[in-house]
């Protein structure tokens, strides 16, 4: 049902997404979160095309703890302002954390090895039913997504809203 990825340029370090649906508790996981009792990345799956794109995400989150050049103060909090296309904060969070009345949720753990504990007890919070992660594409809002990373149908014609939204993180810090 989760989905565990090896970082390649951080040998030892794992990023792991788990997905819920039907969550009842999402004020409470919230909460939880924002007062770090959560040991993980509470994501809005409408606003994601795929697993991949998390795994960018966490993928430059890790790198930049490693070389001390977060923008946010822990390293989920880095994860879900990766996802966004723009360098507010604010925002990224209001776009891509979960609010208090959703009714889904991507859990995103980086973790040293396979601790099992660790995804036991953040799964125990969640008053949800897990999905496998793959099934994130069924809840997305693709309208939502296009208009936020303002694709083109240009650049649909040549490649995946994948490929957009990748491109779009990318880049950010550079423009």
């Amino acid at each position: 049902m989760h989905f565990t990825q090896e970082l390649e340029l951080f040998p030892g370090k794992k990023v792991t997404q788990l997905l819920f649906k039907e969550v009842k508790n999402a004020a409470v996981l919230r909460k939880s979160a924002v007062e770090g009792k959560i040991n993980g990345a509470l994501i809005n799956p409408t606003m994601l095309v795929s697993p991949f794109q998390v795994l960018v995400a966490a993928n430059k989150a890790v790198h930049l703890q490693t070389i001390e050049k977060m923008k946010t103060r822990s390293l989920y909090s880095e994860i879900i302002f990766n996802l966004s296309p723009t360098n507010n904060i604010s925002e990224a969070f209001k776009r891509f954390g979960i609010s208090d009345g959703d009714d889904s949720v991507m859990v995103v753990v980086v973790h040293d090895k396979d601790e099992s504990q660790l995804l036991s007890d953040i799964t125990s919070k969640v008053e949800g039913r897990q999905v496998p992660v793959e099934d994130v594409s069924s809840l997305s809002d693709a309208a939502k997504i296009k208009k936020l990373y303002k694709v083109t149908p240009a650049e649909e014609t040549c490649g995946t809203l994948l490929d957009a939204v990748i491109c779009r993180m990318a880049i950010k810090d550079v423009l």
